[in-house]
């Protein structure tokens, strides 16, 4: 709400972003182990960061009606990735707007943590659960589980 709204960098300053920034340093997605403001310097590479939805919903947790309203948003970002892309969705909700954002059905490709996906046009999918407060305190998400997908999804860039 604070963060990524003035920032312009879904992530910046929420619980979710410490470990998501943390991680995309630690495999050469990020310049920088934290993201703080948008003019803090951070350079991603090989990454681009977007939402399923373009609001804050309440409590954070967005509507299936805010899903498809901005899918058309995530389509058109979708379609500018290149046909060998790889997406990386943070939880069931951004994997389903992925799937609906490309025409498939959510039965074509089952959400699972680690799960890889061949998508349309050549994309690839890999699956994580989110890495919200939530997850990572029931410890549903480790640090672990977590850098073991963005390793895979390095690994399936080289």
């Amino acid at each position: 709400m604070h963060g990524a709204n003035a920032s312009g960098r879904p992530f910046t300053g929420d619980f979710a972003g410490i470990l998501l920034y943390q991680t995309l340093h630690r495999f050469g997605f990020g310049s920088a182990p934290e993201s703080r403001a948008l003019d803090d310097g951070l350079v991603l590479t090989d990454c681009r960061i977007t939402n399923a939805v373009k609001c804050l919903p309440p409590q954070n947790k967005p509507s299936t009606d805010e899903v498809r309203t901005c899918n058309p948003y995530l389509a058109a970002e979708l379609a500018g990735l290149p046909a060998d892309g790889l997406v990386l969705a943070l939880g069931a909700l951004a994997h389903g707007a992925v799937l609906r954002a490309l025409g498939l059905k959510p039965g074509a490709c089952p959400f699972g943590h680690g799960a890889e996906h061949a998508l349309t046009g050549g994309l690839r999918l890999i699956d994580s659960y989110h890495c919200s407060r939530y997850n990572t305190q029931t410890r549903r998400l480790t640090e672990a589980m977590f850098q073991a997908v963005f390793a895979r999804a390095r690994a399936l860039l080289a």
